[in-house]
Order: structure tokens, then C-alpha cells, then sequence
């Protein structure tokens, strides 16, 4: 495929890479990516040397210079991705007021860039509370729609649904110029229950993810994956586990004596996942940036009395085993827990790229002789 052929993306609050993974899948060529942590950069960078990386606070970086620099004349962009930080819609935010969280208004940052960049098609990707956050949402759409975008209808979609082996609810609005209405595309997988039914593939499932890895005890690793390295337990930790039922087991059945003072006497303080397992015949709950350690979620592995382990963890996201992770064991599990996965990414680029295919071929069409 010719350069000059391809749709082009760039990706804003690129993360570790989950976006860019799918849409160059996709084939999509990406110009450009902003990622404000070095460390999270640093691995974009392993995967992606050919993309120019802006590691810097993206409300410092001119949409104008970064139009030069991509060779991109206005309106030649296809794609302009915003992932942008989730924690201030998330539920697990702390903050009392989440106005008052600065990081709330970096999505609005892509209204700078829409502006200058005016790219054909827009994604935008966060957390469901952004929904309910109208005053970010209702200024970015009218900003879109003075620039002449029309924009879905803002949707919330579970990653499960579209070949991720893992429950994941996800905030997706979609945008472009074409004068045309877009759509969040049609679920690819259904429950197994229901799948049949309507024609879908069955959800991935906890063991789809994991086939092929070795199984590790706690504290074991691999030799030949250093992803797949297991967290040592301290004796209280993995007492606890070996109580835990084997797929799918919570807290609740701890003795007594095991259990948490904040979880005794039928007390509930605290999440209710912490020290759960995962069940091999399930998609995973939501990974977070605790996914390796099992106070910090239902993180804990089917049958081995271990957290999951960072490759498990990427697995589930669904990234490549080739893709490469720069860091310590948590900044890697911080990086793998916060991004897209990499299967949920490559629908909307595969839908994109289709629109962008049928309108090229449609421009390409001679006109019709008097």
C-alpha cells in the first residue's frame, strides 16, 4: 500500500499505544502522538519509532507546528483520536468536586486541534461518567458542531461486546465532516447465552486469553516471557487465597479470623472485588491500573494462588505478545490497566477506514458525460 493511500491518524493522549496498536492493525498510518508521562511514552516509543512523540503536556503543544511537522495540509487528517485521562470521570475518583479536578478539561484540548487540523473523522474514548459530566460533553459537541461536524449520539459500549476478553464499559462519541451520520458499529460478540440468537461469536473468555502461558505459582516467572512474572505473596496474602474458591471465588468466603477488620462483622467498606478470582470460563471484570495485585480488585488468577501477571494482564487488554512494555513491574501494570485494548481500537479504525475507503472511491468516480 502505497503512503499516499493511506488513512492517517493522530492520537492524542496516546497512553502506551492501545489506539495506535489497532489502527495501524487497520491500516492506518500514524503521524503523531502525545503522551505527557516519559515512562508510558518510553514504551509507546519501543513500538512505534517511526511516529513523531510529543512526551509533553499536550496544552503546550501548538496543533499549527504539529501540522508542519506531520507534512498535513487542513483537513487532510482522517483520523484525530482523544483517550483522554479517564480518572477524572471515573467512578473511583476521589475528588468531592470533579469540576475541580483540572485534568477534567484536557478533552476539551481537542477542540484546539480539531480546529487547526480539521480532520475528516474524530474518536473520542473515556470512561461512562463522562457522560454524566454535561458540561465537558455539551461544550465539546457544540464546539464539533460549529466546526461542521455531525456527531453520534454519545453512547456507552461494553468492550466484551466487540471481541475483548473482558467486561470494560467505555464512553464513545464519534464525529466527522463528511456530511454524513455516523454510528457506533454493531457488537461483534454476544453472551454465549445469546450469541446464537443473533447471529454473534460467543464472548471471549478468561481462558482464551491465557492459553499457551505457563502456569507460575506465586513469586515464579518465566524464563522466556519477562512479562510473565508473578508477584511474591506475603504468607498472610496467600493464606488468604487458599480459602478463596477456585473461578470466580470472592472474599466472602473467608473465615473469620482471615477476614479484613474493614469486611468483619458484616461490614462491606472498600471494593467489593478485592481479593476475588477470575473465572477461566468468563470475560474478566475491568482491569484497572491495580491489575496485578489483588487487593486492588477481583485480580487474583482462576486457580493459582497469585495475582494475574502483567502478560495475563496485557492479554486481556488484548495486545500482542510482541508489544513491549518499558518500566518497573507497577508502571507497566499503570500503563497496561489505562489503555484501550488494542481489539476495541481496531472496530472503529476498521469502520473508519471503510468510510474513508467508500468516500475516496466515490470521489475517484469520473463524472457522468452530458
Amino acid at each position: 500500500m502505497k503512503p499516499d493511500s493511506m488513512p492517517t491518524m493522530i492520537d492524542l493522549f496516546s497512553g502506551c499505544g492501545g489506539v495506535t496498536t489497532g489502527f495501524r492493525a487497520e491500516g492506518f498510518k500514524v503521524l503523531a502522538a502525545v503522551e505527557f508521562d516519559p515512562v508510558t511514552a518510553q514504551t509507546y516509543r519501543l513500538n512505534h519509532p517511526d511516529v513523531i512523540l510529543y512526551v509533553e503536556d499536550i496544552r503546550d503543544i501548538r496543533p499549527e507546528e504539529m501540522m508542519e511537522r506531520c507534512k498535513l495540509g487542513s483537513g487532510q487528517l482522517t483520523v484525530l483520536s482523544v483517550c483522554a485521562p479517564c480518572q477524572p470521570f471515573s467512578r473511583q475518583n476521589r475528588y468531592r468536586n470533579r469540576n475541580a479536578d483540572e485534568r477534567a478539561s484536557l478533552v476539551l484540548e481537542a477542540i484546539r486541534f480539531v480546529e487547526v487540523l480539521l480532520p475528516v473523522f474524530l474518536f473520542v474514548e473515556n470512561v461512562p461518567g463522562l457522560k454524566q459530566n454535561p458540561g465537558i460533553l455539551d461544550k465539546l459537541v457544540d464546539d464539533l458542531e460549529k466546526f461542521g461536524y455531525r456527531v453520534s449520539d454519545p453512547a456507552i459500549v461494553d468492550a466484551v461486546d466487540y471481541g475483548v476478553p473482558q467486561f470494560r464499559k467505555r464512553f464513545i462519541l464519534l464525529g466527522t465532516r463528511l456530511g454524513i451520520q455516523v454510528r457506533i458499529p454493531d457488537p461483534t460478540h454476544a453472551s454465549p447465552k445469546e450469541a446464537t440468537r443473533l447471529g454473534k461469536r460467543e464472548w471471549l473468555t478468561v481462558r482464551d486469553a491465557f492459553a499457551g502461558l505457563q502456569d507460575l505459582g506465586p513469586g515464579e516467572e518465566s524464563k522466556s516471557d519477562p512479562l510473565h512474572k508473578a508477584r511474591k505473596h506475603t504468607p498472610l496474602s496467600l493464606e488468604r487465597l487458599r480459602h478463596i474458591p477456585h473461578n470466580g471465588g470472592s472474599r466472602e468466603s473467608l473465615p473469620i479470623e482471615l477476614q479484613l477488620d474493614c469486611h468483619r462483622n458484616g461490614r462491606n467498606v472498600g471494593y467489593h472485588d478485592v481479593y476475588g478470582r477470575l473465572a477461566f470460563d468468563r470475560p474478566s471484570n475491568t482491569l484497572t491500573t491495580g491489575c496485578t495485585n489483588f487487593t486492588k480488585g477481583r485480580f487474583a488468577h482462576p486457580i493459582s494462588d497469585r495475582a494475574i501477571t502483567p502478560r495475563e494482564a496485557a492479554r486481556l487488554q488484548t495486545f500482542p505478545d510482541p508489544y513491549r512494555f518499558y518500566g518497573s513491574y507497577e508502571q507497566i501494570s499503570t500503563q497496561i490497566g489505562n489503555a484501550v485494548p488494542v481489539a476495541l481500537a481496531k472496530v472503529f479504525a476498521h469502520y473508519f477506514y471503510e468510510l474513508w475507503d467508500g468516500q475516496r472511491n466515490l470521489s475517484a468516480k469520473p463524472a457522468p458525460s452530458a
